[in-house]
């Protein structure tokens, strides 16, 4: 099997895929594309303003659908942190590329972490459901899907993103 070109980021929301994945994508002389911007141009309206309008279910569904058909190489894709809900997606992002989970510690997600309600975030038991909740149901789902997990706890942007590109290395040796 050729060696999959794309990098695809998996983890919380605050754990950095986006603004991580862009310096990565410098560093490795990719492109970036950024899943929930994806979803954004295709429903022209905020992540927030599709899941009010679907629901959560509704807009795991339009993810699917936007994630399922990524056609892309030499990139590093940031999904967003639902993406790990789709087991379609993300079958189909493993064929894509590497799968790289950017894990993060409850404590520094809610360091990094403001309104869960003005970030788009998907919170599958409803919005009573509370941020330990949302990290405990979706840990395993990570660590399920990834193929190279980085702990990138209290690393800048910058530590963070040559820590993936060494764990990349290493992956691919």
């Amino acid at each position: 099997m050729a060696e999959k070109s794309n990098i695809v980021l998996i983890g919380m929301p605050g754990a950095g895929k986006s603004t991580l994945g862009v310096v990565l994508a410098k560093m490795l002389n990719m492109e970036f594309v950024d899943g929930d911007l994806l979803i954004q141009k295709q429903c022209d309206r905020t992540l927030q303003k599709i899941i009010d309008a679907c629901g959560p279910d509704g807009f795991i569904e339009v993810e699917n659908q936007v994630l399922s058909v990524i056609d892309m190489e030499d990139t590093v894709i940031a999904t967003g942190g639902s993406a790990v809900y789709s087991h379609a997606a993300m079958k189909h992002l493993t064929s894509e590329g590497v799968i790289v989970y950017l894990q993060i510690t409850y404590d520094e997600l809610t360091r990094r972490l403001g309104d869960l309600q003005e970030r788009g975030v998907v919170l599958k038991g409803g919005m009573g459901m509370s941020l330990r909740e949302l990290f405990d149901e979706r840990r395993p789902l990570y660590e399920q899907y990834a193929e190279v997990t980085v702990d990138v706890n209290g690393l800048t942007i910058t530590e963070a993103a040559r820590k993936v590109a060494f764990a990349l290395e290493k992956f691919h040796a």
